[in-house]
C-alpha cells in the first residue's frame, strides 16, 4: 500500500519538474508543453507513466539537439574548396579520378627529375627503398596472378608484384609522392608518371598514353589483377564472396605454427642519428620516450658522431642556420650529416670541395640544379628553394659543415 502510494507521488512530481524544466526551453523554441500531476488509476499506471515521461523528455531533447543548425562561436561548414582538397581518393572502380593524361614519354622526364634519385633510374630502387619493379613476367599479365608470390626461394617482392588495382598505384603517386613534396603532382603528371612504371614493368608499350577514360582497361594488364580474394571474410556477405563470416579463430592458418619469435629493432649505424637524436623529437609525456641516438647502443660501440649541443637563440651562428635549412629543406631525409643514407654525406661533400676557392657558389648552383654521376648511379634532382637558402647551405658546406 505504502509502495503503491509512493509510486503515484514520484509520478506526480516527475510530471511539475519536468514542467517548470522543460516549458522555458520550449517556450524559446515555439513549442508548447503541458504536463498536468494526474494520479494515476494504479500503481502498475504510474511506473508506466513515468517510463513513459521519461521516454518524452528524451526524445524531445534529441530533437531540440537535431533542430539547432549552428553552434554560435563552434567551428564553421567547411567551404567546397576546403573538401576537394581532402576528397582526393580514387576507389578500385575509379570513382573519384580526375580528368587527365599522360604519356610514356612524358613520364620518363618527371620521373628521371623527380623520382630516380631515390627508386633508381629503372625502378630498381636502391639500399634505402624497396623496389618498385621486376619478378613480373609475360605469363603472369595473361593469367593476372604473379607466379614468384609463391615461390618462396625469390629473393624479394617489388610493387609491381604484389599491386592488385591500378586505382591504388594512381591514389598512392598522387598524395604521397615525391617523399620531399607530397601532393606537389599534377593529375597529367600522376598519369605520365603511372604509365612510365608500367611501361618499366613491361606491362604496357612505349606508345601508351594513360587517360581516365582508358585506365580500366589497363587494369586488365595488371600482372596481379587477380591475386586477391575475399575467401578471409573481412568483407562479409554474398556479393563479396562465398564466405559470409570473418574466420576470428584464425580456423584456417592456425596449423604447424612456427615457434613464437622475439622481436627486437635496432637503428643501423647510418640512419641512428641522420635527423638529430630522438630523444629530444618525442613528447615526455607518454611511454615513448625515443632513442638517444646521440649515443651508442648500450650493448654494442658505435661511431655515431655525438649530437650537436644544443646553442641558445642568441648564440645562433652560420652553422646552426645551415643545418637548420637543411632541415627544412628536407635535405637530411637522403644525406646524412655524419653518414650516408641515399647521398653522400654532408661531411664528405664538405671535405671534397673545401681546398676550391668558389665552393660556396659551385655547391649552391648544384644543389638548384641537381646533379649525377659524382658519387654514385643515384641522381640529385633540382631542389625548389629560393636562391638565399641555397647559398646558406652551400656556405654552410664549404665551412666544412661546422655544428
Amino acid at each position: 500500500m505504502y509502495k503503491s502510494l509512493d509510486l503515484v507521488g514520484q509520478t506526480a512530481r516527475l510530471k511539475l519538474c519536468l514542467g517548470a524544466c522543460m516549458r522555458p526551453i520550449l517556450r524559446q523554441s515555439g513549442l508548447i508543453l503541458r504536463i498536468n500531476p494526474v494520479r494515476a488509476k494504479n500503481p502498475t499506471d504510474s511506473a508506466g507513466s513515468a517510463r513513459s515521461i521519461l521516454f518524452f523528455a528524451l526524445l524531445l531533447f534529441c530533437g531540440l539537439a537535431g533542430a539547432q543548425s549552428s553552434y554560435p562561436g563552434i567551428g564553421r561548414a567547411a567551404t567546397p574548396k576546403e573538401i576537394a582538397a581532402w576528397d582526393i581518393d580514387v576507389r578500385p572502380d575509379f570513382k573519384g579520378l580526375p580528368a587527365g593524361s599522360g604519356s610514356v614519354a612524358q613520364g620518363m622526364d618527371l620521373w628521371e627529375a623527380r623520382c630516380a634519385s631515390c627508386h633508381g633510374v629503372f625502378g630498381e630502387s636502391n639500399q634505402t627503398f624497396s623496389p618498385l619493379v621486376g619478378g613480373t613476367t609475360a605469363q603472369d599479365i595473361k593469367t593476372g596472378r604473379v607466379a614468384s608470390l609463391t615461390d618462396s626461394a625469390y629473393p624479394g617482392r617489388s610493387t609491381l608484384m604484389k599491386v592488385s588495382t591500378l586505382s591504388t598505384l594512381w591514389d598512392y603517386i598522387n598524395r604521397a609522392m615525391p617523399w620531399t613534396e607530397p601532393k606537389s603532382l599534377k593529375p597529367d603528371e600522376v598519369y605520365a608518371l603511372t604509365a612510365y612504371l608500367l611501361n618499366l614493368g613491361g606491362i604496357v608499350p612505349d606508345s601508351l598514353i594513360l587517360t581516365d577514360r582508358n585506365i580500366a582497361e589497363v587494369q586488365k594488364l595488371l600482372p596481379n589483377r587477380n591475386g586477391v580474394t575475399t575467401e578471409h571474410g573481412l568483407w562479409p556477405g554474398k556479393p563479396m564472396g562465398k564466405v559470409t563470416r570473418p574466420d576470428v579463430k584464425a580456423l584456417a592458418c592456425m596449423q604447424d605454427c612456427a615457434a613464437e619469435p622475439t622481436i627486437a629493432s635496432a637503428l643501423p649505424d647510418f640512419a641512428r642519428n641522420a635527423h638529430g637524436n630522438l630523444a629530444e623529437q618525442n613528447r615526455s609525456v607518454g611511454a615513448q620516450h625515443g632513442a638517444d641516438t646521440s649515443r651508442p647502443p648500450a650493448d654494442r660501440p658505435s661511431r655515431i658522431a655525438a649530437a650537436p649541443p644544443v646553442v641558445p637563440p642568441a648564440a645562433v651562428s652560420s652553422a646552426t642556420a645551415g643545418l637548420a635549412l637543411a632541415k627544412k629543406h628536407n635535405c637530411l631525409a637522403c644525406h646524412g650529416v655524419e653518414s650516408k643514407i641515399v647521398g653522400p654525406a654532408l661531411r664528405d661533400v664538405a671535405k671534397k670541395y673545401r681546398e676550391r676557392a668558389d665552393a660556396a657558389d659551385y655547391l649552391a648552383g648544384k644543389i638548384r640544379l641537381g646533379g649525377a654521376g659524382l658519387w654514385g648511379a643515384i641522381p640529385m634532382p633540382p631542389q625548389a628553394l629560393s636562391d638565399a637558402d641555397s647559398r646558406k647551405i652551400a656556405q654552410w658546406l664549404a665551412e666544412g659543415v661546422n655544428k
